[in-house]
């Protein structure tokens, strides 16, 4: 049997001991942020404050148009990005032939990915709202965001569906099922987790996105519907965080919404996860 030498264990001691420093490190930096963030925010948070609006009149301020102008947004991005992107990462996995094409579209999915949010917001006003004319709302702001998250959604899927074992295709085939029917069937229930981690991730990017929704969807604060939102001026609760912290100077009622946000992003993942976890179920 091969042993290893003193100077190795020590080698590999040194660095589990370092990789465990930089795991409680970066595990103590969230818990920080988090705490510090409930700490300051949710002694601020008031029924008032959730349903209520602002207005200078009788002056008051609420979030609930923010609140809403959120779900609105990751409603109308994620129901237009979720066929376009998972429907682009079957047919780039499971029936394009041109290995090349495959190639470069890989690396432009991957290069978006890196690009700043900010520029996506200067791309969505030039393109929706200078070159179609439409206004800046929750549709400007909500495609601009397909754009920045269809990346994510694509590569996610792309993995996931890849992890699936080529005999479950080839299984499901010499049975007699034809290909779309051993894609639905067999490979995309197999590949569930994954896609819902790429639909968590992409959320997280919508609800804490502000640079991008600045240009696009605009700092209104009024309270409108889902159709009148679509273009008319429309914050959501990172765009109106940025204007009472920076433009008003209402750091308490900015760590509050922050608190909200936080408690948003994780109702929204646990409902997402309970969800694939009942999709996989029922495919089984």
């Amino acid at each position: 049997m091969h042993t290893l030498s003193p100077r190795r264990k020590a080698y590999d001691r040194t660095l589990r001991t370092l990789l465990y420093i930089c795991a409680g490190i970066t595990c103590a930096l969230l818990v920080f942020i988090i705490g510090y963030i409930f700490y300051r925010g949710l002694g601020n948070v008031s029924w008032e404050l959730l349903s209520s609006e602002t207005s200078y009149i009788n002056d008051t301020i609420g979030i609930l148009p923010n609140i809403l102008n959120t779900l609105y947004i990751i409603f109308l991005a994620m129901i237009i990005v979720l066929p376009l992107g998972v429907g682009a990462a079957i047919y780039l996995t499971e029936y394009a032939s041109n290995k090349k094409v495959v190639a470069i579209i890989e690396f432009a999915t991957e290069t978006l990915t890196g690009i700043p949010s900010i520029i996506f917001g200067l791309v969505g006003m030039l393109f929706f709202l200078q070159l179609f004319g439409l206004k800046a709302g929750i549709l400007a702001g909500g495609l601009t965001l397909v754009i920045m998250i269809l990346p994510t959604i694509v590569r996610t899927t792309q993995e996931s569906l890849k992890t699936v074992p080529q005999s479950y295709r080839e299984g499901s085939l010499a049975l007699g099922a034809g290909k779309w029917h051993m894609v639905r069937t067999v490979v995309l229930p197999n590949a569930v987790d994954g896609i819902v981690t790429g639909c968590i991730l992409a959320i997280g990017r919508i609800v804490g996105e502000s640079a991008a929704l600045l240009f696009t969807a605009g700092f209104g604060l009024a309270l409108n519907d889902f159709i009148t939102s679509l273009q008319s001026s429309s914050a959501t609760l990172t765009v109106a965080l940025y204007v009472y912290a920076s433009e008003r100077g209402e750091m308490d009622v900015a760590f509050a919404i922050a608190a909200v946000l936080m408690i948003l992003v994780l109702i929204i993942n646990f409902g997402a996860s309970l969800a694939g976890k009942k999709l996989k179920r029922k495919d089984r």
